[in-house]
């Protein structure tokens, strides 16, 4: 090596053995971060895909879902059942549902109520709470009917069309699982509008998980609409709904 070369300011003796800092940086931990943009992206685009059924359900049943002021008649409510307390008594969510039956029948907007929900164990009985509920708010007895084997929203609409010969409806529910009670009552062959009630100021913690538990419960609902599985149980015909209807057109006979 000459002295000029030994003693040139600009030549780094070390240089061609020195990995460049960025070159390093990308060799060390580039590789993780980009783990864990692929691990992000695929978390985003699984909520994306799980919101797809959420929100089609959303978008197609804006024209039936409605107010108990602007509700076109139907001649049968169906009141989806929910939690009964202990003492026996339906819970808030629930009560307002049959609140709703109860403004709609006195207005004329329905002539029959279908109350549909749980009485798979014994001691627990949504159906006759409900029933129970209505007739006390004033409902003649013979209007309304009780399905015991509601056990889900798609074996209540199924079991209305199938079972209690409902053609045309009205659905009570909250308006957070209003749209797919109206898509899955719709499914069923049920012309069906809705009316859901707004429970945010008195159960904004129910209300808010009833909104998140309706993504999930739509990508089941989707399939339930695709496929259309028998309810649960399904049974023979009964003609209760039939009977409701003719004791209210033999009462506007009159």
């Amino acid at each position: 090596m000459t002295t000029s070369e030994s003693h040139n300011p600009d030549v780094d003796p070390a240089s061609e053995d020195r990995v460049p800092e960025n070159d390093a940086a990308e060799g060390s931990s580039g590789a993780l971060p980009r783990r864990h943009r692929l691990l992000a992206l695929l978390a985003v685009s699984a909520l994306i895909l799980a919101c797809v059924p959420f929100v089609w359900m959303l978008a197609s049943t804006g024209d039936q879902r409605h107010t108990a002021e602007t509700v076109p008649d139907r001649p049968v409510a169906i009141v989806l059942g929910a939690g009964v307390r202990p003492d026996g008594l339906p819970s808030y969510l629930l009560a307002q549902r049959l609140d709703l039956a109860v403004e709609l029948y006195e207005a004329g907007s329905v002539q029959a109520v279908l109350v549909t929900g749980d009485n798979g164990v014994e001691h627990y009985n949504e159906t006759d709470t409900m029933r129970d509920y209505l007739v006390d708010a004033g409902i003649p007895e013979d209007r309304v009917v009780g399905d015991h084997a509601g056990f889900s929203t798609w074996d209540s609409c199924a079991r209305a069309k199938e079972v209690f010969g409902v053609e045309e409806a009205t659905v009570l529910t909250q308006e957070f699982h209003l749209p797919r009670a109206v898509r899955l009552c719709r499914a069923a062959g049920i012309d069906t509008v809705g009316v859901g009630g707004s429970s945010m100021s008195e159960r904004a913690f129910a209300t808010v998980y009833g909104w998140a538990r309706e993504v999930p419960a739509s990508v089941r609902a989707l399939g339930t609409v695709v496929f259309q599985p028998d309810p649960r149980f399904l049974g023979d015909y009964e003609s209760g709904v039939d009977d409701a209807l003719a004791a209210h057109a033999g009462e506007e006979a009159r």
